[in-house]
């Protein structure tokens, strides 16, 4: 996977227009709100003490490098970041002793992608909103680690493990914010972004023939941050 997101990265900046001047560069940080509605969210509310959609929310952010195509027009070229872990428990089974069984749930979530983006203003104004959308490749890692219980085990035992799948799903996404200029090459940024990604098929320890475990990547992400104007 790593090595696909740097060959990724490295492609999206080796499509640069030759023709453009580098317009800046931002860092941003901020929250994101997944939608959590595919079987595998369904699944880890029936079975463990989690509600996806507020569990899961966590930090993202990530950084951007943008190029003047023409006036109030910018392409930008962006790599961002989500991670969060949530500790949980089974709703239904306990030890032998009353102690609960414990686990973690872990999503990563890596968006790769291009905007394009509308600022209709000028460079001297003192607010400077704008529109944007884009094309993204979603990289992502899903892991629960801890103890669990064997069902396929009539005595049903508690075993400790560790289950991992990883992939790539394309997306788009579309997003509004606001530029507060400091002073002639330093803004404040706001941000608030919905990302669409294809409902992805899980591998690796989640692979199942028949009725799929399913991720779902789409969700808001809301983002303050820094821009400079080269």
């Amino acid at each position: 996977m790593r090595r696909v997101l740097v060959t990724a990265t490295l492609g999206l900046l080796a499509a640069l227009p030759a023709t453009a001047s580098a317009s800046g560069v931002e860092l941003r940080l901020g929250g994101f709100f997944p939608r959590a509605q595919s079987n595998l969210f369904t699944d880890d509310a029936d079975l463990y003490n989690v509600d996806p959609k507020e569990d899961f929310r966590g930090v993202s952010g990530g950084i951007e490098f943008s190029v003047r195509l023409a006036r109030n027009v910018e392409l930008g070229f962006h790599l961002d970041g989500y991670g969060r872990e949530v500790d949980t428990s089974y709703r239904e089974f306990v030890r032998e002793d009353g102690r609960e069984i414990l686990q973690t749930l872990k999503l990563d979530v890596v968006p790769v992608g291009v905007s394009l983006r509308l600022v209709p203003t000028s460079r001297r104004a003192r607010l400077a909103p704008y529109l944007a959308a884009g094309v993204d490749l979603f990289f992502w890692n899903y892991e629960e680690f801890g103890d669990f219980v064997d069902f396929e085990d009539p005595e049903l035992n508690i075993l400790a493990d560790h289950f991992v799948s990883d992939g790539v799903v394309p997306g788009f996404h579309v997003a509004g914010g606001v530029r507060v200029p400091l002073n002639r090459d330093l803004s404040v940024t706001g941000e608030v972004r919905y990302q669409v990604a294809k409902e992805t098929d899980m591998g690796g320890d989640f692979f199942r023939a028949t009725d799929k475990n399913q991720l779902d990547l789409t969700g808001a992400s809301a983002t303050i941050g820094v821009h400079l104007r080269f």
